[in-house]
């Protein structure tokens, strides 16, 4: 079997990138491999945990390239390099133009912390989801894994997972559990799923 080869895109602690580590080093993820990791932040420790594991980390900063566009280029140019097939957003805190995501059309995944269609979409990320979920009420929430495209949190969704809140939840406390309990569950399994069907189409070659 060619597994595919994956590259997961960070900007900050790697606590996603960690659960995917671990599925790959248990077997959950089996048909394709972890080649490479690109921060957008030099000092995101994510890359220490890259590093730790023997994976290639390259750093790329929209601060030294001046545009977005050159920024997406040089993303490209190592991903070309190491031949990924499959791009993960794992906690990476900066969006993608339609001219990148259009060039990998179900190729990107990424995680967010709700059940999409709900508390999404612009200005929904880290923190802020969970705070927006306890200020409005509901009772259960959790994490959704979704094709990326050029709608922030608008791609086609691949897998969920509820998680119920407790009556004293704070954001950061429930920013925890449905990591544990979700985020860490569902993006290895949907990385496994799109990683057998690319694996399969590259076995028939």
């Amino acid at each position: 079997m060619v597994k595919a080869k994956i590259a997961v895109l960070v900007s900050g602690g790697g606590t996603n990138l960690q659960a995917l580590i671990d599925a790959q080093n248990k077997g959950i993820i089996k048909s394709g491999e972890i080649a490479l990791v690109i921060s957008n932040n030099a000092d995101a420790y994510a890359l220490t945990r890259a590093y730790n594991n023997n994976i290639p980390q390259k750093v790329v900063l929209k601060s030294v390239l001046g545009s977005q566009e050159k920024f997406e280029d040089e993303i490209v140019k190592y991903l070309e390099e190491f031949q990924i097939d499959i791009i993960v957003l794992a906690g990476f805190m900066s969006i993608l133009s339609e001219k990148f995501t259009s060039k990998y059309p179900k190729r990107i995944l990424n995680v967010h912390p709700s059940l999409i269609p709900s508390f999404c979409g612009k200005g929904f990320y880290g923190l802020k989801v969970h705070e927006e979920v306890l200020k409005y009420g509901v009772k259960i929430t959790g994490a959704t894994v979704h094709y990326v495209n050029e709608v922030p949190d608008g791609g086609e969704i691949i897998l969920q997972k509820a998680v119920n809140i407790c009556r004293n939840d704070t954001p950061q406390s429930l920013q925890q559990r449905v990591m544990r309990v979700a985020e860490w569950k569902i993006l290895p399994k949907a990385v496994e799923m799109v990683s057998c069907q690319i694996s399969k189409g590259k076995d028939k070659k």
